[in-house]
């Protein structure tokens, strides 16, 4: 029996908390947040006790923590985890900062302990199912890549202005996936262009933010991959991306509440896509923190690791670089 302390009760901590409440062979000990109702509604809610983080670094039977407080807590929590020898889930990023997201990975390694970083994506049965198949070699060799990643509506001001900005933020899973899909044997990104605007919501300009963006990569092996988000898509959670190889191209397209599909006399009419992240990878984070838990019984390498976040954070502050120079970034 795995002891769990998860930290954050918010919207990520509750998807974590319930998922693995339900896991064989997991007990979900403690729920720790600064806000004490949140932490005591979630902790009845699902069994558990409410505990302060330092009481629950310091309870030898605690052997995980899973990490789903506000991003600017990240990189603090993984290392205070590691020097109390415990094993580690953390929702992406590790950090805002390169070097401190590197110097809390060098950390996590001296104390011995696992850690894994949360980019949910890798996990959804459908991308999954792309990635099985470049793998069998279906479309030969990958060789451009095109996702498109939509969110229904901004976030708060306030959240944007301390998210990090939209490339570090909201396309840290594109660039995490780009890495993923394209780059599955070994290749890496060498130059980059990305540009931005604010087209759904002036106060995101005000915030210094974009609320919609355009990026492009070219990998060392000359590989292309096009990414473009909005913060706003009238018609739902628009996911999806394909992947043209040498030999084919495979698409992975939006989720939907059914897949029924009207036909009569007025036209055609189906679902909009799943309405947000909670609905669209319910699935992705249900199989992410049974793979972490899996991980641990075992063995096995996680799929997503410190190094990972700390490559994709590169990416998104080279984005973040490009669109504020006008120029492209060298890697």
């Amino acid at each position: 029996m795995k002891n769990v302390a998860v930290f954050g009760a918010g919207r990520i901590g509750r998807i974590h908390a319930g998922n693995l409440a339900r896991l064989p062979g997991v007990s979900l000990k403690y729920v720790c947040d600064p806000f004490g109702d949140s932490a005591a509604q979630l902790a009845q809610q699902l069994g558990a006790q409410v505990a302060t983080m330092d009481d629950a670094l310091l309870d030898p039977s605690i052997d995980a923590v899973v990490i789903g407080s506000p991003t600017s807590t990240h990189s603090d929590l993984i290392t205070r985890a590691a020097a109390a020898g415990k094993h580690i889930f953390c929702e992406k990023p590790v950090d805002l900062s390169v070097p401190r997201a590197v110097e809390c990975g060098e950390k996590v390694r001296a104390a011995g302990v696992a850690c894994m970083i949360g980019f949910q994506r890798r996990f959804d049965p459908t991308f999954n199912e792309v990635r099985r198949r470049i793998d069998a070699g279906e479309i030969g060799n990958p060789e451009m890549l095109v996702i498109t990643s939509r969110d229904p509506g901004a976030p708060p001001v306030e959240y944007i202005k301390g998210s990090g900005g939209i490339f570090r933020d909201m396309l840290i899973h594109d660039f995490d996936v780009f890495r993923w899909i394209l780059c599955g044997d070994g290749d890496e990104a060498a130059w980059l262009s990305a540009t931005g605007s604010v087209l759904t919501d002036p106060a995101v300009g005000e915030a210094g933010d974009f609320d919609s963006t355009a990026v492009t990569i070219r990998t060392k092996q000359g590989r292309l991959c096009q990414i473009n988000t909005t913060r706003r898509a009238a018609y739902g959670y628009d996911q999806r991306f394909e992947v043209l190889g040498s030999d084919g191209m495979l698409q992975a397209g939006n989720h939907a509440p059914s897949e029924v599909r009207q036909w009569d006399a007025s036209g055609i009419r189906a679902d909009k896509p799943e309405a947000f992240f909670l609905q669209r990878y319910a699935a992705a984070y249900r199989l992410e923190i049974e793979h972490f838990f899996e991980c641990l019984q075992t063995g096995a390498a996680f799929r997503t690791t410190v190094h990972d976040g700390v490559k994709a954070q590169i990416l998104a502050d080279a984005a973040a670089e490009s669109a504020a120079s006008g120029q492209p970034v060298k890697l």
